[in-house]
């Protein structure tokens, strides 16, 4: 290539340079001036974009909100929506299993009873209790001598034991014990903690530095659950036990919960979902969460913050007592379990006390329920959220009479409590453990394993779900197919990759010759998408396109990591060896190729793009989609381009592509903007969050290719048995909410009927196994079949790695695109 200089700037970026005219461009389009590498400014673009919109939601969210304040039966029923969804997204919707009692954890070596004070107040039991099927919490059960005063749940941080708060282990509070002292029973449940130990499968031999929390929230979140689901539902089983003794005693002892930073947000999660729950102690976690996507990733809940912030789930515990305590002395957190030889793979994210200010205007925000449920209802029965003073913000995390006004707005007299409690109380708390045999590390392990394998489970299952949710799609002919595939189209698009509105932005092309070549000149171009956000790529027009003439399109997608150069450059570039230069070769047989830059590049800086765009209810497909409609609708204006034969052609992650953009892309979509522009240029009233209606239709892609990615994808990225996995892998934003119960590569590739589709397949490729692949793609070839299509799809299994194979599918393209071969 005589034209063309490719510098790797570093592991981010590639420059061009070329000898040739920088002024020379595609005609009808603007001179490309951009200096910076287009991947880069791409990133850069879109994650303004991101924190924009983050920005926005924080700004109406409180307009989706319905709330009706005239009356305390109003506001529940108005708020019984939100709370399900909140339900839904958190991962909380398994039953229960019925609570009977709370079961002693004991041996032929140690009894239950774990410790008793020193006056005898109160004593200490190890036990568990069923809440899902094959899962169990444990914990702690302190028992009072006497009639208890209220039935309460403590919650520990996730890094401290039960015993650390119930003073069996050295530990700065222990708020159980002093609970227990007041005269409450309290149940200490065991979190998931943030060590590494268990995180992998020993069979396997494969370890992650994963912290369990991030462990179980992998592929709990590919199912739709969630390790805050999970913990949540062993909370709420508490309370049920909780239920259950009040009615075995005949008595309305009421039940609340205390917790501190990560007990802090199930405490909170969890008295949002459950009026059993009459008051909560939120201690070092209230705050606006804005940042979450700073935070660890098993603190990602999809979704949250469309709906959701921490007043707005606190909104949801009104008219019950809240009490926030901003606690500067919590665990901070600066990362992941370090890396260890054999161990890694880990997200970052950080957890760091809240700030002072910002617990404030939150807890501003949700004192606004409280108000106006009482202005309007002036009802007793309205009790208040309060927040600890500065006082509290000194010591450690619950270490004073916060419990006074918990009591009090829980139905608990003074003299109920007051006259158990002496000034030198810490001389009654227990210090002791009994047990000769405990091992909290096997504990820890029996609820990471449990956790794990219920999920599992759900995975095992989760092909009866998916062939529920496609059942309403009628396979009794193609058109009928056609007809009902939209609705599940929509429903994919939208609740499995996050659906933005049609792009409302004019195409503006901007284009620079980069290649010239005997038999292709190459073309960068840069189109907008949204304010901030573009589409860019290298277009490859054959030198032998005549006047008029119409050729069909092959849309060339790279890989993760990838540039549109790779998919270009002959050896020794190191692309080759996975590309083959395909868009090149293409080019030479006479199509017209496009090859795109798709956002997955920068690692890190990708990645978070993801984490920022999942508490929206988005995915980077969500991005990747409307720039490839951009794409397209450029792509149709061109004189020599046959809007109705443009294809797809991803590698990898391009694969990855294949199965996600294609499909949503489908034929007689509608475009939004006037007439003869891709949208309105009114930016101060169009944005993604505000689109303008239209009526013109939009080009769409007329096949798919999927190299070097399709498989049993489902199984990929959930399965903790697998080596092939995405589970031990450091690729985090991989995971998509749900997908085990919506949609798996087979359902993604139904969606392109009746256009054509193909799989490319290496034997020795590392993603996975040619069963895995066979398997999943069975479905697809008796989809088609029974349509009476079966020629419209087809699978290559070669001798050969991860990379294109270019023999079957470039006579596929030749067939179906209707184009002589040379």
């Amino acid at each position: 290539m005589r034209s063309i200089l490719l510098a790797v700037a570093s592991c981010l970026c590639v420059t061009v340079a070329f000898a040739q005219d920088r002024s020379a461009q595609v005609p009808g389009t603007q001179p490309l001036s951009i200096d910076q590498p287009l991947d880069v400014f791409m990133i850069e673009g879109l994650d303004r974009f991101c924190l924009k919109e983050i920005e926005k939601a924080r700004e109406v969210r409180e307009s989706l909100w319905k709330r009706d304040y005239s009356s305390l039966e109003a506001y529940e029923k108005s708020i019984a929506p939100y709370r399900e969804k909140f339900r839904t997204i958190i991962g909380a919707v398994d039953p229960r299993v019925p609570a009977k009692g709370l079961e002693f954890v004991s041996s032929t070596i140690d009894s239950a009873l774990v410790a008793t004070a020193a006056d005898g107040s109160y004593e200490v039991y190890s036990v568990k209790w069923p809440v899902l099927d094959g899962v169990n919490a444990e914990g702690l059960f302190l028992k009072p001598k006497g009639p208890a005063v209220a039935r309460l749940i403590a919650l520990p941080d996730a890094d401290w034991t039960p015993e650390m708060i119930c003073g069996l282990a050295k530990h700065d509070t222990k708020y159980a014990s002093m609970l227990a002292v007041a005269g409450c029973e309290v149940l200490v449940p065991t979190l998931i903690n943030r060590e590494d130990t268990f995180s992998g499968n020993a069979d396997l031999n494969r370890f992650t530095n994963q912290t369990h929390r991030e462990w179980v929230y992998r592929s709990a979140f590919e199912m739709g659950r969630h390790v805050i689901g999970y913990e949540v539902q062993k909370v709420l089983a508490a309370v049920d036990q909780f239920s259950f003794r009040n009615e075995q005693d005949g008595k309305t002892l009421p039940i609340a919960v205390v917790g501190v930073s990560e007990g802090g947000l199930l405490a909170l999660y969890s008295a949002a979902l459950d009026t059993r729950i009459k008051g909560a102690v939120v201690a070092g976690y209230f705050d606006q969460r804005d940042k979450v996507w700073q935070e660890p990733i098993y603190r990602n809940v999809w979704g949250l913050l469309r709906e959701f912030g921490d007043a707005d789930i606190a909104s949801m515990i009104a008219p019950r007592f809240l009490w926030i305590e901003h606690s500067p002395q919590i665990p901070e957190l600066a990362g992941p379990p370090e890396l260890k030889p054999g161990r890694g793979g880990a997200a970052p994210g950080s957890i760091h006390r809240p700030v002072r200010k910002s617990v404030d205007a939150e807890v501003a925000r949700a004192n606004s329920h409280w108000n106006k449920l009482l202005l309007a209802t002036r009802s007793p029965a309205v009790s208040t959220l309060l927040i600890g003073n500065e006082d509290s913000d000194k010591g450690p995390a619950l270490d004073y009479d916060y419990y006074d006004n918990l009591f009090s707005h829980i139905g608990v007299t003074v003299k109920d409590y007051k006259g158990r409690v002496p000034d030198d109380f810490e001389k009654l708390l227990v210090s002791t453990d009994a047990r000769k045999n405990f091992s909290p590390q096997d504990r820890q392990q029996r609820q990471v394993r449990e956790l794990t394998e219920f999920t599992q489970k759900l995975l095992r299952k989760s092909f009866r779900v998916r062939n529920q949710y496609w059942a309403s799609a009628d396979r009794s002919s193609v058109e009928k197919w056609v007809a009902t595939a939209d609705v599940l189209r929509n429903k994919v698009h939208e609740e499995l990759i996050g659906k933005l509105p049609e792009p409302t932005m004019p195409l503006n092309p901007r284009t620079r010759k980069v290649l010239e070549e005997k038999e292709y000149t190459g073309y960068e171009v840069v189109l907008d998408v949204y304010p901030d956000v573009v589409a860019t790529g290298i277009l490859l027009l054959p030198t032998d396109l005549k006047p008029g003439e119409k050729r069909p399109v092959v849309v060339c997608q790279h890989g993760l990591e990838g540039v549109p150069m790779d998919t270009i450059s002959g050896p020794p570039a190191d692309g080759y060896k996975y590309y083959k230069s395909f868009a090149v070769e293409l080019c030479k047989r006479g199509f017209i190729t496009y090859a795109p830059q798709n956002p997955y590049r920068g690692k890190d800086l990708f990645r978070t793009l993801q984490r920022k765009s999942n508490p929206l209810g988005r995915s980077l497909f969500s991005y990747i989609i409307p720039q490839h409609q951009v794409t397209l609708n450029w792509l149709a204006t061109l004189p020599n381009v046959d809007r109705d034969r443009m294809a797809f052609y991803g590698l990898s992650y391009g694969g990855k592509t294949a199965m996600r953009v294609p499909p949503m892309l489908s034929p007689g979509r509608v475009s939004v903007g006037p007439k003869g522009q891709q949208g309105p240029n009114e930016a101060a009233s169009s944005s993604p969050l505000n689109p303008q209606p239209s009526t013109l239709n939009l080009p769409s892609y007329c096949l798919s290719i999927c190299s070097a990615d399709y498989n049993e994808w489902v199984a990929k990225n959930a399965s903790t048995n697998d080596p092939y996995s995405y589970v031990f892998t450091p690729e985090y934003e991989i995971f998509e909410w749900n997908m085990g119960h919506i949609a798996n590569y087979a359902e993604l590739s139904n969606l392109m009927t009746p256009r054509p589709f193909m799989v490319e397949r290496g034997h020795d490729d590392g993603v996975g196994e040619d069963e895995w692949v066979a398997w999943e793609y069975a479905k697809v070839r008796r989809h088609y079949n029974k349509l009476g299509l079966g020629d419209k799809t087809e699978i290559e299994f070669f001798n050969g790695p991860h990379t294109i194979n270019g023999q079957a599918t470039y006579e596929f393209l030749h067939r179906h695109l209707n184009w002589p071969k040379r």
